[in-house]
């Protein structure tokens, strides 16, 4: 019988951990400096809460951002919890770590992207960089929010 190392599940689990880990500093210590974070996730992940409202007005994926208001943030081992305000209406979301499509913090040009294997390479180019514009903040909309992204798809078969 033959084995093969998940190289793939492997990078993704990890990325996830140091997601995770972002996200706990963050909830223990506040977003330091310039950080601030375009989470987009997957609305019909089975684990994912979030308010009819905003289900049905993002039917397959939804980008949050935290960035200036952020309320009752928890880090859990399978996911986060966090309070955002959707035009002065603050709604609480469960986001599961692997509903995240993109994690993106435009401050300092970082972010990754977990592509399924349905997904093709056409959105990545050969540098890593997303050819996408990723949204942007109205006090930072004349910087650049595109950044380095680590594409997994090579890694898998």
């Amino acid at each position: 019988m033959s084995r093969e190392i998940d190289y793939g599940n492997l990078m993704h689990s990890a990325m996830r951990g140091l997601i995770r880990t972002v996200l706990q500093e963050v909830a223990d210590h506040g977003l330091p400096g310039n950080h601030h974070f375009f989470i987009t996730f997957d609305t019909n992940h089975p684990d994912a809460q979030l308010a009819d409202w905003l289900r049905d007005r993002y039917p397959g994926e939804m980008t949050v951002v935290m960035q200036h208001w952020y309320d009752n943030l928890e880090v859990g081992e399978d996911g986060f919890g966090i309070t955002l305000n959707f035009g002065d209406a603050p709604e609480p979301l469960y986001i599961p770590y692997d509903a995240i499509e993109t994690f993106v913090d435009p401050s300092v040009e970082f972010g990754l992207r977990f592509e399924t294997a349905e997904e093709n390479d056409e959105d990545v180019d050969a540098a890593g960089q997303l050819d996408e514009d990723m949204p942007e903040t109205e006090e930072d909309s004349q910087k650049s929010t595109e950044g380095d992204v680590v594409s997994l798809d090579s890694f898998r078969k």
